[in-house]
């Protein structure tokens, strides 16, 4: 079983790829520098619940979502791809 900032860590990194939204994009709707966000991302930060609640808001989750465990065995969600995005 994770600890609690793995688990963050986790589900943040895992619905923030699926969604398609970028650190630098997720902090800004969040309001929270980009750089906090990639520490919540690698663990080297200790969110507080309000802080944890604009991230879900602006990721569109319930807070829930940030504390779901991993299915035993899953792969760590990849960050995404850098560079532009064609359009």
């Amino acid at each position: 079983m994770m600890n609690g900032r793995a688990l963050v860590a986790w589900n943040l990194r895992r619905v923030r790829v699926t969604a398609g939204v970028s650190q630098e994009r997720l902090a800004a709707d969040a309001g929270v520098d980009r750089a906090y966000l990639g520490g919540l991302e690698r663990q080297a930060e200790n969110p507080t619940v309000d802080l944890l609640d604009r991230v879900a808001a602006a990721l569109s989750v319930p807070l829930g979502e940030l504390f779901v465990q991993p299915p035993e065995g899953a792969e760590p969600p990849q960050p995404l791809r850098g560079g532009r995005r064609k359009t």
